[in-house]
């Protein structure tokens, strides 16, 4: 018994019917209308999407007995023959996986010579798989596609056009490119239950999407997957779709989301033997965890969103688990799976089971976010005013933001991860003297008004001129630590000493700078000296330190969150 397979018998006979792209269907037969056919075309796109159907249409409205609007007929007997993919004098179509030689492209070259059999028909080569040409191949037909004969459409198709690019470029300068586009899950719900329609199925809505979202954009597989399960019986139920696909439930998902949220290290491990002994694969629970990860995302950040594909049934649990967790919680979890799935450890390992339990745990011990408002009023500290967006004379002010940094509680206690609110600061003029507790001989430390004199340097070491390129690279590389008395104390990185002992030395070199350092510090210049510390321990230069000074910095401008920082025990990350 002949079983003619549905991607083919629901092919679409007219370009109105091709599903997810109209961008490519309108123009075509607006070209085809008018008059205004390219000699040469170049479809490019994922497989399954409509590239060689696209190409069949086009070769059909050309040579339709009773086009209409650029339209083929599809009843004819020439659109017959060509929807088909049957043997036809004017419409040649050409596997270049198989027909990839030189010699071929020299055949194909010298039949496109000869004349359609009627003076108002077209002849049209179609040569699907296109990027598996050789160098060769497209040197020898060049010339035909730049000058071709009369009444002659070349239609390449291919899922891989930076291959045509690296091996024949002049071959893109000599076509008209389209580029088909992946099919959205609804636009392919909506052509499967048409074909579901017309074979007199009953489909459940849950099963038609389980199926689109297997297809990944292509119309051809999830047509080739409706057929599959209509294999097993005359109705297509989500059960069965998702037993044959091998797809986990939603409430599998559900539940792991769950552990996640109640931070239950000890029910992953029963979870995924769980998983594994009732024959799911890893690799197809990573990429629908990713799914269901990104649909509570867009639950959690626009519950009305147009990309959210969940059946409404199934929107008030998944609204409800979106619910516990932070925004930047869920993409967080959904940038630690789309890396690993993207790292192919599963297809890669031979255990299986240790990688996705390490991978779930991850997610389960990963910290969650709250917001610094919040955090500064568990610690019983007021917290930070909102800055107005305009001053008063109604001119926009852009607050300063820190940078976000996370929070890493004491043992037991739950770790935190938050961004000090914006704020005014009113810069001080380079003139005003430095407070009596920055410019003193008062010591100072890197946690407290340390900040200031760090400020002080680096505007001292921007304001001087006649400062080379090396001494200002050496002197960014110091790091001020504090005023003892008359001296400047200064952490010096393995490597400068010797050039800033020179520098330092030098009176006429480094005299503009020494004073003017003085005078801001509200030190006397004859007096003031400045020591390149011995007896510390210089840290090297990393990007961890940087990160952690910049950390500091924030904790010392803002009393606030030194207050939370304490009183929390806390120590914050950036």
């Amino acid at each position: 018994m002949h079983h003619t397979a549905l991607a083919r018998k629901h092919r679409p006979r007219q370009f109105t019917e091709l599903v997810g792209q109209q961008h490519v269907s309108a123009t075509i037969r607006s070209a085809v209308e008018g008059g205004r056919v390219a000699h040469a075309y170049l479809f490019c796109g994922p497989r399954g999407v409509g590239k060689t159907t696209a190409a069949r249409l086009l070769a059909m409205a050309l040579n339709c007995e009773s086009a209409q609007d650029g339209e083929p007929c599809g009843e004819c007997a020439s659109c017959q023959r060509i929807w088909a993919g049957q043997a036809s004098l004017d419409v040649v179509e050409i596997d270049a996986a198989s027909h990839r030689g030189v010699d071929d492209a020299r055949d194909l070259r010298e039949r496109a010579m000869y004349a359609p059999s009627d003076e108002h028909r077209f002849k049209v080569y179609i040569v699907d798989e296109a990027h598996m040409l050789t160098r060769e191949a497209w040197n020898a037909l060049l010339k035909i596609l730049e000058e071709p004969p009369p009444r002659v459409i070349f239609v390449f198709a291919t899922t891989e056009p930076q291959k045509i690019r690296n091996t024949a470029a002049p071959v893109l300068s000599r076509c008209q490119r389209f580029d088909f586009r992946r099919v959205p899950v609804s636009e392919i719900v909506e052509r499967l239950r048409e074909v579901v329609g017309r074979e007199g199925v009953n489909a459940e809505d849950a099963a038609l999407i389980s199926i689109a979202r297997r297809a990944e954009g292509g119309v051809r597989d999830a047509l080739s997957l409706l057929d599959q399960v209509l294999s097993l019986g005359e109705r297509v139920e989500v059960d069965e779709v998702r037993r044959m696909l091998g797809l986990v439930d939603e409430e599998r998902y559900l539940d792991l989301m769950s552990f996640v949220s109640n931070r239950d290290r000890a029910a992953i491990f029963p979870f995924v033997r769980a998983l594994l002994d009732d024959g799911y694969d890893a690799s197809e629970f990573v990429r629908g965890l990713a799914e269901t990860l990104r649909t509570l995302l867009i639950l959690r950040a626009g519950p009305e969103s147009a990309s959210l594909e969940i059946l409404p049934e199934s929107r008030e649990r998944f609204a409800e688990m979106a619910a516990r967790f932070e925004e930047v919680d869920l993409l967080r979890l959904l940038v630690a799976v789309t890396d690993f799935e993207a790292r192919g450890g599963l297809g890669r390992s031979g255990h299986e089971r240790v990688q996705l339990e390490v991978l779930l745990l991850r997610l389960v011990a990963m910290d969650s976010t709250v917001e610094l408002q919040a955090l500064l009023e568990a610690a019983g500290a007021d917290p930070p005013p909102r800055p107005d967006t305009k001053g008063s004379s109604g001119e926009r002010i852009e607050p300063e933001v820190g940078p976000r940094s996370e929070t890493r509680p004491a043992p037991g206690s739950r770790s935190a991860s938050a961004s000090p609110a914006p704020r005014k600061t009113r810069p001080r003029p380079k003139s005003e003297p430095p407070p009596a507790a920055e410019a003193t001989g008062a010591r100072t430390s890197p946690g407290g008004t340390g900040t200031a004199l760090r400020d002080v340097w680096k505007e001292v070491l921007e304001g001087t001129t006649g400062l080379g390129g090396g001494q200002a690279l050496a002197l960014r590389g110091v790091r001020p630590v504090e005023v003892d008395g008359q001296v400047l104390v200064l952490e010096v990185p393995p490597g400068l000493r010797a050039d800033l002992e020179a520098f330092l030395s030098d009176v006429a070199r480094s005299g503009a700078f020494r004073g003017t350092l003085a005078t801001r510090l509200g030190q006397d210049a004859d007096a003031f000296s400045i020591r390149l510390d011995e007896n510390r321990r210089t840290e090297r230069f990393t990007a961890r330190n940087t990160r952690q000074q910049r950390v500091d910095e924030m904790v010392a401008l803002d009393p606030a969150l030194r207050d939370a920082v304490e009183k929390l025990d806390l120590t914050l990350k950036e």
